[in-house]
């Protein structure tokens, strides 16, 4: 079905094609439709930078033999309460979902859970993996770092990932509250969408290569490319004066946490190449945590404080021009609401790349 901003699909038969396309490259079915739902589920909560237009890096990766199909995972640390795992080299999502049901399984025993991951890969969405802590009346924690995007303050090179952020709080009427956010000013694939539809960048964004403001999102991607310099600015931008060292700041707390911690790559330690210019393995790091509420209070008495929270900060005096106040959360919650009826949109590039793969692998395209 054909949309303003693209092609409308259905979720289901999204996530059957995009199984497939991980079935051929040998990638187990239940493995496979991890990646899928994960996928599927960014562009049903609208970050479309996370959601199937990623495929392609991941056929890459595992036809570059940089991603394992079939990687041997498994625990190398245990105690009641936290555990580090390898994943082997394999696709980040398998291995980050059965982590962070690792750690809801610690934290229902001994009321809280702790599980980093090492040697992993781009394991999607950060809220998709907090969230799960949602239906066992748990906080959920989730986070990872990643390919070196964002310059530190005052710095002119990239050295840092965008290195998300997720927490995820069950309330009782209301929505949760679901924060998933990158520590820098946008991820990625935020550049990459803005590409895709050949629009400038929002000045404070990024950096060119001599460490100056650029609107130029094309140039920008080719810098990351050819590692020319510049990059993504931390969250609040460039400098200190509207708190730009605080965003660099809670970038290398998740560096330390989803790196140094589980031994994973960290800083510009991560996505090496030889000395031929060709991928190693990535050695991506995670971090993921689960709180049972009743370890603190009543479930009950907790959710009613969560609805009243949100509901005083919902209700608040609207600035000029704005008719409503948001938790984070609520407006991908919406959109998922009408994306589950309707379809997700996906852009014409991301379609006739889809559709490409599918001839690539044989796998029908009848969405």
């Amino acid at each position: 079905m054909a949309d303003d901003a693209g092609m409308r699909v259905m979720a289901e038969p999204l996530k059957a094609y995009c199984t497939k396309v991980f079935q051929r490259l040998d990638v187990p079915a239940e493995d496979a439709r991890m990646v899928a739902d994960n996928l599927v589920s960014a562009d049903e909560r609208g970050i479309s930078s996370h959601g199937v237009a990623r495929l392609r890096r991941y056929v890459k990766g595992l036809q570059g033999g940089v991603m394992l199909a079939r990687p041997e995972v498994r625990i190398v640390h245990e105690t009641p309460a936290t555990a580090l795992i390898d994943g082997g080299d394999g696709l980040g999502q398998p291995v980050s979902r059965r982590a962070m049901e690792l750690a809801i399984e610690k934290a229902g025993k001994v009321g809280a859970g702790f599980v980093t991951v090492r040697n992993s890969n781009h394991y999607g969405i950060a809220g998709y993996y907090a969230m799960m802590a949602l239906k066992h009346d748990m906080i959920g924690f989730s986070m990872t770092n990643a390919a070196v995007l964002v310059v530190p303050t005052f710095g002119r090179d990239a050295m840092l990932g965008t290195n998300p952020i997720s927490v995820a709080a069950p309330a009782g009427e209301e929505r949760p509250f679901v924060l998933d956010m990158a520590t820098s000013t946008v991820p990625r694939g935020k550049l990459e969408v803005y590409d895709r539809m050949e629009k400038p960048l929002p000045l404070g964004w990024a950096t060119d290569e001599k460490g100056e403001p650029t609107i130029d999102g094309t140039q920008v991607l080719d810098n990351f490319a050819k590692l020319a310099g510049g990059g993504l600015l931390p969250l609040g931008g460039a400098g200190e004066l509207l708190g730009g060292h605080k965003g660099y700041g809670l970038a290398l707390m998740v560096d330390i946490l989803s790196g140094v911690l589980p031994g994973a790559g960290y800083a510009n330690n991560i996505y090496l190449k030889d000395k031929d210019g060709r991928a190693q393995p990535a050695n991506v790091g995670h971090f993921f945590g689960a709180l049972r509420v009743d370890g603190f209070r009543p479930v009950d008495e907790f959710k009613a404080t969560m609805d009243d929270l949100i509901r005083r900060l919902t209700a608040t005096s609207k600035a000029v021009d704005r008719e409503r106040i948001y938790i984070h959360g609520e407006k991908e919650y919406e959109i998922a609401d009408d994306r589950r009826r309707n379809g997700v949109i996906l852009h014409h590039k991301v379609v006739a790349d889809l559709k490409a793969m599918a001839e690539e692998f044989g796998v029908g395209f009848d969405l």
